[in-house]
């Protein structure tokens, strides 16, 4: 979703700036173009500036949280399969807030296990990383990744490692991402 003109805020709202991450507090009566509503956040311009709007804060935009749904909720019946493809899906729900493509697309996700820790609960490992190192918006991607899979049902611990190595390019990107972004 982007909008042609303008939305006022309704409230004051925080709101993370892009790239660097820090959090700010946007005030109530600004101006603020949507650009990017995916993953259930919302990436706005205000003043010139980017900022990353979490879901739960789309009253202030004048707009219904969107809900994300990653697959359908198999519990602790499914197959170490199923969960796995419940786990991935989750994680293609996590987009870089200046993308328009999930972070699995973007090849930005480098290793995933799903481990039984015991009867009905799983631990998931993952190693990800970023498209720049210096991006601010990582500890925000990492939290939003490790909040997905724990909402996820049977997934009860989820351990998000940031890793450099080997460094991030455009041909780690699916082919339909790179089409996407008009990369071909």
């Amino acid at each position: 979703m982007q909008t042609d003109g303008p939305i006022t805020l309704t409230r004051d709202v925080e709101a993370a700036v892009v790239p660097v991450g820090t959090i700010v507090t946007l005030q109530k009566g600004e101006q603020a173009y949507v650009t990017q509503s995916l993953g259930g956040s919302y990436t706005v311009v205000v003043n010139g500036n980017m900022f990353r709007i979490e879901g739960k804060n789309a009253d202030a935009l004048s707009l219904q949280a969107a809900s994300v749904s990653a697959s359908a909720a198999l519990g602790k019946s499914a197959t170490p399969e199923e969960l796995e493809t419940q786990v991935w899906d989750a994680m293609r729900t996590c987009y870089d807030p200046e993308i328009p493509v999930n972070i699995v697309d973007l090849g930005l996700i480098y290793d995933c296990q799903v481990e039984r820790v015991a009867e009905g609960s799983h631990r998931v490992n993952v190693k990800m990383t970023l498209t720049a190192p210096g991006c601010g918006m990582g500890p925000m991607l990492q939290q939003d990744v490790q909040s997905k899979l724990i909402s996820l049902e049977g997934i009860d611990e989820a351990n998000v490692e940031l890793v450099w190595d080997p460094p991030w390019n455009q041909g780690m990107m699916t082919e339909a991402a790179r089409l996407q972004l008009g990369l071909y």
